[in-house]
């Protein structure tokens, strides 16, 4: 049964994707290093604003398991994932970087922890992974636009909790690794996989929004404590 146009993918699209953009384009626009105050300032305003406006859209990201043992995991998956990060970038990552000052950092690692994981993990391990299945759907079904079959009569919410394919893992990895430097995109697609794990476990985005979070604030403790700013 066709689901109504306000529930398809496509028209969900921009309530899920505009809190991205809102991010990466004012990175863009301003430079951390120079001028913090503008940089994250603005995105706490601006990215907040549109995570209000995008989530009255989203499916739920709470799932059949309890929220507290998804933190829990998520939490423990997080710092797994802070070494893997730093074992994967390092290899590759400039020899020589410059410190952030105090305020920069600060702002930063504020920031950080707190708007990418709700940025990055409903649209990529929600959105983009859900979007994969639902096309493989309508492949499987003998569609012959199974692209815009998913964008147009598929639904998130059909998607059972944890359901996952190989085509899902490798295309979400890929799309967050997209979004990071060429020295990190080793480390951000097996981060991606690891992310895609916790929905695989536990069913829910909870437990990537802990990870995620976890994991941008123990790497900024990490280089501020080290000096490896290159890391960062």
């Amino acid at each position: 049964m066709s689901v109504s146009p306000t529930q398809s993918p496509r028209a969900l699209l921009l309530a899920y994707a505009l809190p991205y953009l809102v991010y990466v384009g004012l990175g863009s626009l301003f430079d951390g290093r120079s001028d913090p105050l503008a940089l994250y300032g603005g995105r706490a305003v601006a990215v907040g604003a549109a995570l209000a406006w995008g989530m009255r859209a989203w499916l739920p990201l709470r799932g059949p398991n309890g929220s507290a043992g998804s933190i829990a995991l998520g939490a423990g998956a997080g710092l797994a994932g802070t070494a893997l990060w730093i074992g994967l970038v390092a290899p590759f990552a400039p020899t020589e970087a410059t410190a952030w000052s105090d305020s920069a950092w600060l702002a930063r690692a504020l920031v950080a922890t707190t708007l990418p994981p709700l940025v990055e993990e409903p649209l990529l391990r929600g959105y983009v992974f859900g979007l994969v299945l639902l096309f493989e759907r309508a492949r499987r079904a003998g569609s012959r636009a199974p692209l815009a079959d998913a964008l147009d009569h598929g639904s998130l919410a059909s998607i059972a909790p944890g359901q996952w394919s190989v085509l899902a893992l490798v295309v979400s990895s890929a799309a967050f690794a997209a979004g990071h430097a060429p020295h990190e995109w080793l480390a951000a697609s097996a981060y991606g996989l690891l992310m895609c794990g916790l929905w695989i476990a536990r069913g829910d985005l909870v437990s990537c929004v802990s990870a995620h979070a976890v994991t941008n604030a123990a790497l900024a403790v990490y280089v501020r404590a080290t000096g490896g700013w290159s890391l960062w």
